[in-house]
């Protein structure tokens, strides 16, 4: 294994945010629903090791949901 390919990133996308009181989110269970400020056809961030690193859209292809890269950023640092 090369040492480019021993290196691991953390990939997350962000689909909305929300903003609730902490005792709303303690009394949370299991199947709650968060409303988020995003729309269904919204583009979502594609973060890399918690730096934005892309833009993209959700795809649902059958049961799989994806990400489909529409637009990358200049990552700096």
């Amino acid at each position: 294994m090369s040492a480019v390919e021993a290196v691991k990133v953390e990939i997350a996308v962000v689909l909305g945010r929300s903003v609730i009181p902490m005792q709303q989110l303690l009394r949370m269970g299991r199947g709650a629903v968060i409303e988020l400020d995003a729309h269904q056809n919204d583009e979502v961030w594609i973060l890399a090791n918690n730096r934005p690193v892309a833009r993209g859209e959700i795809m649902i292809q059958g049961d799989r949901i994806a990400v489909s890269v529409t637009n990358t950023l200049t990552v700096v640092g």
